[in-house]
């Protein structure tokens, strides 16, 4: 499904090409990117690249490209200890996987408030680097359960491949077709949330609708829920145990005393949208944010 290739100067379908035939193939066991989003090394760059409107998550308009009044000349935020608040709950679920100071390194000197241009490359290429690292993320997820042990070579491929492009430079990554590649990779992530939920007889709710459900009762352990949409609904007191929640939108669900503790590709930015309560069961790794009811 991916392949390493030494061809110079392009990326091309499921192929990840090197740049001036120096890029190397990865090796066996190649070292991850920090995943994990570090804003005192970013250059604001999703206060930026980024649009938002007025809601619920946000109490004005932004498009994309036009900096948050509330960016400082530092690239901090200058209500970050008061964000939810100040109305921006929006920024407080967003997570880069990591993304902003990979490519802020990458540009170097060059900063997007030197003009139309540079700005333009950087936001470009920030957008691909954090599809990229959020697929490393959930395929590093993938390879932590047990069950999925029999797609490991699978699972190491496109890690492999989708870790190789993350090094590119970055005039191909900006106009990478991403979309393409994240195709390819989930269909093995397809593979792998199928693997672990099997024998639980979960039902296939991907992508399913249930905004505002009252869904305390139903039998959800095992089931996909993969794209869902949830955000208000109530979950309090439901096992979630091999629940595939990848991209479920949690924003506002309710989650007290709900089991997420063997839930699959649950994000902490997802767990961040949602409400809970102290008696809510996390995976490892999670932590109840300051808003719950964990009193």
């Amino acid at each position: 499904m991916f392949t390493i290739q030494r061809v110079t100067g392009a990326v091309s379908g499921s192929t990840v090409v090197g740049l001036n035939g120096e890029m190397p193939e990865p090796p066996e066991t190649p070292s991850l990117p920090g995943l994990t989003a570090d804003c005192t090394r970013c250059a604001g760059l999703c206060c930026v690249a980024l649009s938002f409107a007025r809601s619920v998550d946000f109490p004005v308009d932004k498009a994309a490209g036009e900096p948050c009044t509330h960016l400082q000349t530092d690239f901090r935020c200058g209500i970050h200890d008061r964000l939810r608040p100040e109305g921006y709950r929006g920024c407080t679920v967003y997570d880069c996987f990591g993304a902003g100071q990979q490519v802020t390194r990458a540009f170097g000197d060059v900063d997007w408030r030197a003009g139309p241009v540079p700005a333009a490359g950087m936001f470009a290429v920030f957008h691909v680097v954090r599809a990229l690292h959020e697929l490393l993320w959930l395929l590093e997820s993938a390879g932590s359960v047990p069950e999925c042990a029999p797609l490991g070579p699978a699972l190491a491929e496109a890690r492999a491949a989708t870790l190789a492009l993350t090094t590119l430079e970055t005039a191909a990554l900006a106009t990478y077709d991403v979309g393409a590649h994240r195709a390819k990779v989930n269909l093995v992530l397809r593979e792998a949330s199928a693997l672990a939920r099997a024998g639980r007889g979960g039902a296939d709710l991907a992508g399913a609708d249930l905004v505002g459900r009252d869904l305390r009762g139903t039998e959800l352990g095992g089931a996909s829920l993969r794209g869902g949409l949830l955000a208000g609904a109530d979950l309090s007191g439901v096992d979630l145990s091999r629940t595939d929640l990848t991209g479920a939108d949690l924003r506002d669900t309710d989650l007290s005393g709900a089991d997420l503790s063997e839930s699959l590709f649950v994000s902490q930015a997802q767990v961040d949208a949602a409400r809970g309560s102290a008696s809510t069961r996390l995976p490892a790794g999670l932590r109840a944010p300051a808003h719950w009811s964990v009193g």
